[in-house]
């Protein structure tokens, strides 16, 4: 009783494309993939600017270091 048979899913099939008919269902179709497309577009060029956002971060952090271990030695040769 739960699950639907292929007859059942065919039924549903035919009443759905008498009701909204071919064209309906080809542009919903497209309506749906395109927004799909833009929605792995956006997370796509979301994890490009989180990406990039890490390594300038990195990259601040790795010259910060870099600095300040000079500055150490460079105290150690004034001594």
């Amino acid at each position: 009783m739960g699950s639907f048979s292929i007859t059942h899913w065919l039924i549903l099939l035919v009443v759905v494309v008498v009701v909204f008919g071919t064209s309906k269902l080809r542009n919903a179709g497209k309506d749906l993939g395109g927004a799909v497309k833009g929605f792995k577009e956006a997370v796509k060029d979301e994890n490009t600017e989180h990406a990039k956002k890490h390594a300038v971060l990195d990259h601040d952090a790795t010259a910060h270091t870099e600095e300040r271990s000079t500055t150490k030695v460079d105290d150690k040769h004034n001594v």
